[in-house]
């Protein structure tokens, strides 16, 4: 009996070290609000079921440009960012002026994100030079949705003095919509979004169609930028769709992960691609053909082994 006891406990000194190294990735989302935060959450769960070791949990942040900025400190594992930000953030360009994330590397891209300019009917606000005078929230500071909101808003000649600019989070801005302190509302997320989902059961809201002309002179002006149709239905009361641009969604970890890990994640990412589509249908879109087509800057080498063993066609400026 002594000996069946010593072996016991020896097996459960030994269990010990590898429950204690299962180590957390901490993943860099948005508010809770929006998209980024659920996504984020079911990765981190994906790879605490499929890649030993791991586990990870979803962060609350200001997302994108906040993002990079964690994953170059390293004071996030895993980043979601808008692919503007992603590519201006590795080049040292527009927010990023004089503080390139260099480090920054691509597991890939998992969906698309649609510039959505919410309103509500009883608004008088129909097209995008009605917003000249008006309050209008950009959202979050650092957040793609603000990085997005003014790209779209210069391009078409409405100057930041224009408007009464408010930088409010999803969920602080579908309140403000609500309670009618200000008067529309940009989301740059992946459709539909739980925060507008709310005000549409109870507000009868107007989401405002871009023309060819401003879609176009947004896209000069942002490359990452492509044509996106929301369709009719996909909140209450929106029955036609309406036309606007969208832009990517990035995952991006630092240079400094390990190959293995990174080639494990994106592994799990796309050959458990069902479980993170029963959390939300944002992940329709992640597939390996629209992330090789849609991702901004360099894979990380972990990922490039992965998507080269699906055997796909692996663009250039990927590979550096």
């Amino acid at each position: 009996m002594r000996r069946l006891i010593s072996a016991l406990s020896l097996s459960m000194l030994l269990a010990v070290p590898a429950a204690q190294a299962q180590q957390t990735l901490s993943i860099a989302t948005g508010g809770t609000g929006g998209v980024y935060y659920p996504i984020g959450g079911g990765l981190g769960e994906m790879i605490g079921r499929h890649v030993p070791g791991y586990t990870g949990v979803a962060e609350v942040t200001g997302a994108s440009v906040e993002n990079m900025g964690l994953i170059h400190r390293e004071d996030s594992d895993i980043a979601i960012a808008l692919a503007d930000s992603v590519y201006q953030g590795y080049h040292g360009e527009g927010a990023f002026k004089g503080r390139k994330v260099a480090d920054a590397r691509a597991l890939g891209s998992v969906y698309s994100n649609a510039v959505q300019l919410v309103t509500l009917k009883d608004s008088g606000i129909t097209s995008l030079s009605d917003l000249k005078g008006k309050r209008v929230s950009l959202g979050a500071p650092g957040s793609g949705t603000e990085v997005n909101a003014r790209t779209l808003l210069e391009a078409n000649g409405i100057k930041a003095n224009d408007i009464r600019a408010q930088r409010l989070n999803f969920n602080e801005t579908a309140d403000a919509l609500r309670d009618g302190d200000i008067d529309a509302g940009f989301w740059s997320v992946g459709p539909p979004t739980s925060s507008i989902l709310s005000l549409a059961n109870s507000r009868d809201i107007h989401i405002i169609s871009l023309t060819p002309q401003e879609m176009q002179k947004a896209m000069q002006a942002e490359p990452v930028f492509a044509p996106y149709t929301l369709r009719a239905g996909l909140y209450e009361g929106v029955n036609q769709p309406v036309q606007t641009v969208g832009i990517p969604n990035v995952l991006v970890v630092n240079a400094a992960m390990s190959d293995e890990l990174a080639y494990q994640i994106t592994k799990t990412l796309f050959e458990k691609v069902d479980e993170l589509r029963a959390i939300h249908s944002a992940a329709n879109d992640t597939t390996v053909e629209f992330s090789l087509t849609s991702t901004p800057i360099p894979l990380h080498p972990g990922a490039l082994r992965y998507y080269q063993e699906t055997g796909a066609e692996i663009p250039a400026r990927l590979r550096r």
